[in-house]
């Protein structure tokens, strides 16, 4: 097999229907589009989302709520899973960018940490963006070091 002895199947090619070319080929005159009209004239383009005069559904659905462009998103760390990461990945400082590396957390989130949980690891270093004021006792007295960054 040879480039230049490609073919496609048979019967998969059709010509193309060839419009406006004279009456005696049966396409001339109107060329398939009617009589008058937006639609019969060249350049016509339907707009997205146009559903022929009736209301279309993006004016139909009742819009609720609010988003707000500025909201940060938060990662919400509890102790107990910082426990449980130590013993696993073997963990020696739970930071946004340390987390990011490992897939627990989305570069766009912001680090939150609570204190839900037991929590017994031992030397942990924590930056975080916030943290609760459990958290940080617990921090504290399980002897680790909490840094916060804005």
């Amino acid at each position: 097999m040879q480039l230049h002895t490609l073919k496609p199947a048979a019967g998969s090619v059709k010509k193309a229907k060839r419009l406006g070319r004279g009456e005696a080929s049966g396409k001339g005159g109107t060329s398939t589009r009617g009589t008058k009209g937006h639609q019969s004239r060249s350049g016509y383009k339907i707009k997205k989302g146009h559903e022929g005069g009736q209301m279309p559904l993006h004016r139909r659905v009742p819009k609720r709520g609010f988003s707000h462009p500025d909201k940060q998103l938060f990662k919400i760390v509890n102790l107990s899973q910082v426990d449980a990461w130590v013993q696993k990945y073997g963990l020696r400082e739970i930071s946004p960018e340390v987390l990011q590396q490992t897939g627990l957390m989305k570069n766009t989130e912001r680090l939150k940490i609570l204190a839900k949980g037991s929590f017994t690891a031992k030397g942990v270093r924590f930056v975080a963006h916030a943290a609760s004021a459990q958290a940080r006792k617990a921090i504290e007295a399980a002897g680790c070091e909490l840094q916060l960054i804005s």
